[in-house]
């Protein structure tokens, strides 16, 4: 417990439950949107604002969320003018942000330093000023689910329906788009650009063997993510690995435990309802 005593050890600690409650919220829209492969595109678009940042002198974080937002909301607008298959816009957009940010990391002059930790993150090095950010955001974005959550349910699950309602199924839509490219951004210091993903998809995944509901879905989320984050977190320092790699292992491996007991007990049920048929 002496590791507890280190300010940077509080401040992953800390950044692991903000994030995990902003992560939980958007990760359980992600899933019920089936937005995954988009928020792929606009993790690894990204990329392309990092390499400009670097080469500008500017700060990566700022540059890699002007990228993202500019990559969400070209693939919301491209795929709803039936111009182009919402699956190729997305590769557009993910191909080229990568190799913009390829090109101009190798034209910045000297050595990037940080480069390593939005890869393949470092949780260990976020600061005060990183857990105020989040903290900001994550309470905006409560706010904001607060007075239209009735909104974003609809809209989620069957926007068509919302139409018929009259709601703004397009607001809506480009906000939650606007608060994913955000989340996606803040969180990258996290577990990376290669592993943040899953972040935003496992908890839900585990979530789902549970409960069904949306509501429901967020509070394990949240609870699943804040396990799981100390859990790797926790292990990392004891087998000195990344922690963000042992954070994703640590999910995964829940979930395969959960899948696993799930699944054997519906098959233990499904057998004892089939034996009592056959009896009858």
């Amino acid at each position: 417990m002496d590791i507890l005593q280190y300010t940077f050890f509080q401040n992953a600690l800390l950044g692991i439950i903000i994030i995990s409650i902003a992560g939980a919220i958007i990760g359980t829209y992600i899933v019920t949107r089936r937005m995954v492969f988009i928020t792929g595109g606009i993790t690894h678009a990204s990329f392309g604002g990092l390499g400009v940042g670097y080469y500008l002198g500017i700060s990566p974080t700022l540059a890699a969320l002007f990228f993202a937002i500019l990559s969400a909301v070209g693939v919301e607008w491209l795929s709803k003018r039936k111009t182009v298959r919402e699956d190729s816009a997305i590769a557009v957009f993910w191909a080229m942000g990568m190799a913009i940010g390829i090109i101009f990391i190798f034209l910045t002059p000297g050595y990037t330093p940080g480069l390593t930790d939005f890869l393949f993150g470092n949780i260990l090095t976020i600061t005060r000023g990183d857990i105020a950010l989040f903290s900001g955001f994550a309470l905006l974005l409560l706010l904001f689910f607060a007075f239209f959550y009735k909104h974003i349910l609809y809209t989620a699950f069957d926007p068509d329906f919302a139409y018929t309602r009259r709601m703004p199924v397009k607001l809506i839509n480009y906000c939650m788009t606007l608060f994913i490219s955000v989340c996606i951004v803040l969180t990258i210091r996290l577990v990376g650009i290669m592993l943040l993903l899953s972040l935003l998809t496992m908890p839900q995944m585990i979530a789902e063997l549970f409960c069904n509901k949306f509501r429901q879905m967020i509070f394990w989320s949240v609870f699943i993510s804040i396990l799981c984050g100390l859990g790797g977190l926790i292990l990392s320092f004891f087998l000195d690995v990344p922690a963000g790699a042992t954070i994703v292992f640590t999910l995964a491996a829940i979930y395969a435990v959960a899948k696993t007991v799930v699944s054997y007990t519906h098959y233990r049920m499904t057998r004892k309802a089939l034996r009592i048929i056959n009896e009858e």
